[in-house]
């Protein structure tokens, strides 16, 4: 064949196992796809589906000897991967072949700056160093969406929002213009509008440089608007395949029927005008102070928070929207005592605005968070059994050993897991299964309000539908009151009784959430709205023609 017909990546047979304590365990079974070049091929499937394990093989990236390959060969330029030694990956690795990681917090070096990260692969790679780095690393991250760059050279991964994180991410990834970019869901951590963003520089950069993508995702809509050709994997096989258009309009597959039809119902929890208020807070405020010269003098504050108030509810639901960076995830941790804010602060009627901490552990048990970052907040050496039944060592220590076991296996139950696999470790679990580790640890104890911090954003269409399911059963059961935070405006929507806009640290509009999907009344809130349903009616509207 002429070297100009061949794909550029062409896998074959491709068998993925990993040993464990004797026991072999296949998680990708003789899988076979190509990539030509300027292509965009899509991977979906749900959480364990072996997306992500198939997109590792290929920048031979698993923990080896742990993981093996009993069969199969991946050819890229015409040459076998599995063939090639450390060295000749670590030159095709960054500059052939970049791949942008799906939790960014933990792919991001936490003691090193941002453009120090950055600068890092273009000194490697092009031998770029000094005020032409400086340049190329701000036009990179200009280019994916970092308002005002030149401030954020100098910050830490901790002190960026997790949508900010994963566009640093994509910016380290685009910085050598590769052949191949492997995206591991690239957007999950990413609000509508700049989700937009990113696709339109995605194709940009594909059209300009003929780059080809591998695009994992679980969001169908997304493959729609990016992918040339997309293959549906269960259960480590490629269970259909062909170009977009075939697939979603005349899915073959039982399976590939099933997550085209998973989507959230629409089944918010009513406002409940009179119950008691839960949680309250009057012009709260977080600055971060900004520091500068030798003597590190606060020259200004970057305004998280800037003087939000709200009030929610028993058996609520508050949906809390906007876009990366606005303030959403810091309001969470302010009202949860996790951060210093300012302003009052009323739990359960009593203010618990600069409780000690020991004062304030009472509280803790009917007060969890989920995060939006699974990995980076389950311990690594700990099993999902402890991590799960911490909680309840400290805030109910009475219970037996007995009880404590019964009451893990049955939050595991009910968020979709395998009790039996409370032995293993975070590490051995997909993104989306640690997440609902993350929800099992915040149900298990029963709290009163639970900080909901991107919850669904790992995790694929099937799960998101069964997740949402499971939050509202177990409102609805157990009285819980929500703050949930989410860039995922269909799953604020089937969720939310009440609604706020963030931008900027304020809040923008808010009211009864179905009034507000209905008729926003602010330029930037229609914007949101019109970027998350695109070729959709907004909920409440009557029905949009399909696309």
């Amino acid at each position: 064949m002429d070297a100009t017909n061949q794909p550029l990546l062409d896998i074959r047979d491709l068998s993925v196992a990993f040993r464990q304590g004797g026991r072999t365990a296949v998680a990708v079974d003789r899988v076979s796809f190509q990539i030509r070049r300027g292509e965009c091929v899509a991977l979906v499937g749900e959480s364990g589906s072996g997306k992500s394990v198939s997109a590792l093989s290929v920048m031979k990236l698993l923990p080896y000897p742990t993981a093996s390959h009993p069969s199969g060969r991946i050819r890229f330029k015409g040459h076998d991967l599995l063939t090639q030694s450390e060295d000749e990956m670590r030159v095709i690795r960054g500059n052939d072949i970049s791949i942008i990681f799906q939790e960014p917090m933990t792919s991001l070096n936490p003691l090193h700056t941002i453009e120090a990260q950055i600068g890092e692969i273009l000194l490697l790679h092009q031998g770029i160093r000094g005020a032409k780095a400086r340049a190329r690393t701000v036009e990179l991250l200009t280019q994916v969406g970092i308002p005002e760059p030149e401030t954020r050279l100098g910050s830490y991964p901790h002190q960026l929002s997790g949508g900010q994180r994963q566009r640093v991410m994509i910016a380290m990834a685009l910085a050598n213009e590769p052949d191949l970019l492997i995206a591991d869901e690239p957007t999950t951590a990413l609000d509508v509008t700049v989700q937009a963003q990113i696709l339109a520089l995605l194709a940009e950069i594909r059209a300009r440089t003929g780059m080809s993508m591998l695009f994992i995702t679980h969001d169908l809509g997304i493959v729609r608007r990016i992918a040339d050709r997309v293959c549906v994997m269960n259960d480590g096989r490629i269970v259909e395949h062909g170009p977009v258009e075939q697939v979603f309009t005349a899915p073959k597959h039982a399976y590939t029927r099933a997550l085209l039809a998973a989507e959230p119902k629409p089944d918010p929890a009513p406002p409940q005008p009179r119950a008691e208020v839960v949680v309250k807070t009057d012009g709260l405020k977080v600055w971060f102070p900004i520091k500068r010269g030798v003597l590190r003098r606060t020259v200004g504050h970057v305004k998280a928070v800037d003087g939000v108030s709200l009030a929610i509810r028993k058996g609520e639901t508050l949906g809390v929207v906007g876009e990366s960076g606005s303030g959403k995830t810091t309001l969470g941790l302010a009202l949860l005592r996790l951060i210093s804010s300012e302003g009052p602060i009323v739990f359960m009627g009593k203010d618990i605005q600069g409780l000690r901490a020991k004062t304030m552990r009472p509280f803790r048990r009917d007060m969890q968070i989920v995060f939006q970052d699974p990995f980076g907040s389950l311990s690594p050496r700990m099993s999902v059994g402890d991590i799960v039944a911490e909680g309840l060592k400290v805030h109910q220590p009475d219970l037996s050993a007995e009880q404590r076991e019964a009451r893990v296996v049955q939050a595991l139950r009910d968020v979709g897991l395998d009790p039996e696999t409370r032995v293993r470790y975070p590490h051995e679990f997909s993104g989306g299964q640690r997440q609902r580790i993350s929800v099992a640890r915040a149900v298990v104890l029963e709290p009163r309000f639970v900080v909901l911090d991107e919850p669904t954003s790992a995790l694929d269409m099937l799960f998101q539908a069964q997740l949402v399911d499971l939050l509202r059963d177990l409102q609805r059961q157990r009285d819980l009151t929500y703050m949930f935070i989410s860039h995922d405006l269909r799953v604020v929507a089937s969720l939310a009784s009440h609604l706020i806009v963030m931008r900027h640290g304020k809040v923008v509009e808010e009211g009864p959430a179905a009034e507000l999907f209905k008729n926003p009344k602010t330029d930037y809130t229609r914007v949101l709205f019109a970027a998350a349903f695109r070729n959709e009616a907004a909920p409440g509207d009557a029905a949009a023609p399909p696309p």
